[in-house]
């Protein structure tokens, strides 16, 4: 959902954008069988399209839904940055 937070992508940029952000390589099965799952919750929707590529973007349930996950993962990340400076004496 994050490759789709700054505008609607096809498949193919969502799989160059995830490689690019993440630095994991997503087949095909697993990037479009996440699309389904995505779509089915209402978290994505597919937009028309004048070619075979079909893009994608993010809901208003999407764009909260991926806010909420980001959030949630700055705090842990947080507080584990702050676990280790006091580990290494440095806090």
């Amino acid at each position: 959902m994050a490759s789709l937070a700054d505008g609607a992508k096809h498949g193919y940029a969502i799989t160059r954008d995830v490689k690019e952000i993440a630095g994991v390589n997503l087949g095909p099965g697993t990037l479009y069988g996440a699309l389904a799952r995505l779509e089915q919750r209402g978290l994505i929707e597919p937009l028309a399209s004048d070619d075979r590529r079909r893009p994608y973007r993010l809901t208003g349930a999407g764009a909260d839904s991926l806010r909420a996950q980001l959030t949630e993962q700055e705090r842990v990340a947080q507080i584990g940055l702050r676990r280790l400076l006091i580990a290494e004496g440095i806090a």
